[in-house]
């Protein structure tokens, strides 16, 4: 098993192109390389340099390379399609200049969905029509970046929006086929979501191509649900803690991954708010010590 062990800006509270809270995008890939990773995510399209000789550079001297990039768009939303199909394409685009592979899909935060993030028993869901025109965006994306740009496309499931649960999860993998479409499986999202991470995988290990590594406060979690917290606030609240600390059994995840020779990346995701004091640099690298001292 050849594993390798990336991070991504969203643990630096990078969650959109531009904030001005944010780091800078060379400040990220200086800690990302200073805490021991030697990978990281694209971000959301525009926060790095989309001209490949300016980014390239910049990540040779690091020791870095590009994983992968994420497309976080209102995929439920058919008003939004231009902005999915353009940040779609400029991220495919970004991704094949640097010989990456994983093009990542994630319906946004939706409305409808925030107030039940975790309950699934509560959470609003779509009709017929509805649901087919969601899933058949999905599946037109998720074509563009196989057929068109070679790329290895995985859905992410994520609290707040309409792919959230297993069971939607679930239908969207039974009516989408898997020569386009894999899993892009995050650990903490599935915890946040009230399931078992690991039971998952034992079902749907075959399908998954792509890790991401994060860790639920359990308590936190708890509180959160209760109290209908909206996802970016639960952030700041700590939701996601630093691995080893939260719900998700990581030793078991590592078995899994073990058992099915899983090769390629996994990348740390630990959702921080920006605006607030905070040590993404020592949270990063005590991440990776952790990872180490698990066996990865």
């Amino acid at each position: 098993m050849t594993i390798r062990i990336g991070n991504a800006p969203c643990s630096w509270g990078i969650e959109f192109p531009s904030d001005p809270s944010y780091p800078t995008w060379q400040s990220v890939l200086d800690q990302c390389a200073t805490a021991g990773y030697t990978g990281i995510e694209l971000g959301p399209i525009g926060y790095m340099p989309e001209d490949p000789t300016v980014l390239a550079p910049e990540l040779n001297a690091r020791g870095l390379e590009i994983i992968g990039g994420v497309v976080f768009r209102a995929f439920h939303d058919p008003a939004k399609w231009d902005d999915v199909l353009d940040a779609s394409v400029r991220t495919c685009k970004a991704l094949s200049a640097h010989g990456a592979q994983h093009l990542v899909l994630i319906d946004s935060i939706s409305p409808r969905r925030a107030p039940t993030a975790g309950r699934a028993h509560e959470a609003e869901q779509m009709d017929k029509a509805e649901w087919t025109a969601f899933r058949d965006r999905i599946a037109t994306i998720a074509r563009l970046g196989t057929d068109e740009y070679g790329l290895t496309v995985g859905i992410h499931a994520h609290a707040a929006g309409f792919m959230d649960f297993e069971p939607e999860l679930e239908r969207l993998l039974d009516e989408v086929d898997d020569s386009i479409l894999k899993i892009c499986f995050d650990t903490g999202h599935h915890s946040y979501a009230g399931y078992d991470p690991v039971a998952f995988m034992d079902r749907h290990m075959d399908r998954i191509s792509y890790m991401h590594f994060k860790d639920i406060d359990p308590a936190i979690k708890a509180n959160v649900v209760e109290n209908r917290t909206d996802f970016y606030t639960a952030c700041g609240q700590g939701i996601f803690c630093k691995l080893g600390q939260g719900d998700v059994d990581f030793p078991a995840v590592r078995q899994r991954l073990l058992d099915a020779n899983f090769e390629g990346w996994c990348t740390v995701e630990q959702d921080c708010d920006p605006a607030l004091p905070g040590t993404p640099l020592e949270d990063a690298r005590a991440n990776r010590e952790y990872l180490q001292s698990i066996g990865f």
